[in-house]
């Protein structure tokens, strides 16, 4: 089979991978332009969905009241969320910046429309979270097409979905999936920021891979991947 991509162009996607960060300060004031939006929302588009249902919509957002807005609910979830974890734990979430929305010149937000195409998609039937799972396809894509054009991107998830939709407008039987905030930033940083403050440890590979049944981290017939796995090689 023809390889279709050349070593620099393999090397770019992998940059895209590994340098990919859920940015929340370091925001610019530069417009992103309406190019590099059109193509970072046609990488969104171009998502694999199942039954090909495309069920995402993409809402544009950069009127500073309607950030606002959205502002107040991260505000208001972001305290009600802190209630549930004791102290000094508390303090330090609260400490968080968690997310960019009066900072960066756009925000959008991804919705999954389960009614498009009617009540029958090819694929849906047995795991009606396929449709879900989709949206989050596109916005994978959106996120790397971002960082290859050096655009950061935050996924801003402290927020009531009720609130959302009443704010934006969103029909009943749609469901908001990701309110992401996009500009260029200062920087991207080396690591996430939650694994640089500490909250969490990056896992190593070796610790979520099993081999042909649940929890089985021994197999002969894997023996070669298994030590590749286990030295824990960067491949960034």
């Amino acid at each position: 089979m023809a390889d279709d991509f050349s070593e620099n162009e393999k090397r770019g996607l992998y940059k895209a991978i590994y340098s990919r960060r859920d940015v929340r300060s370091h925001f610019t004031a530069n417009p992103i332009k309406d190019d590099i939006l059109s193509k970072i929302l046609h990488a969104a588009h171009h998502a694999p969905s199942v039954g090909f249902s495309q069920p995402w919509n993409f809402i544009l957002i950069k009127d500073d009241k309607t950030k606002k807005k959205i502002k107040e609910s991260f505000d208001e979830e972001k305290e009600r969320s802190s209630q549930l974890v004791e102290e000094p734990k508390k303090s330090k979430y609260l400490s968080f910046k968690l997310e960019g929305i009066l900072e960066s010149p756009v925000n959008l937000c991804v919705t999954y429309d389960p009614t498009k195409f009617g009540p029958f998609v090819i694929g849906r039937t047995s795991i009606p979270e396929a449709g879900l799972y989709s949206v989050c396809c596109a916005i994978q894509n959106l996120w790397l097409s971002a960082r290859a054009e050096g655009i950061g991107l935050g996924w801003v998830s402290i927020l009531s979905n009720d609130t959302l939709k009443k704010i934006l407008e969103i029909p009943e039987h749609v469901i908001p999936v990701a309110y992401l905030c996009l500009g260029y930033v200062d920087e991207f940083a080396d690591k996430p920021d939650l694994q640089t403050a500490g909250w969490l440890p990056r896992l190593e590979l070796k610790d979520v891979v099993y081999f042909e049944k649940w929890n089985n981290k021994e197999n002969e017939s894997w023996k070669s991947i298994q030590e590749m796995i286990k030295k824990n090689l960067d491949y960034a």
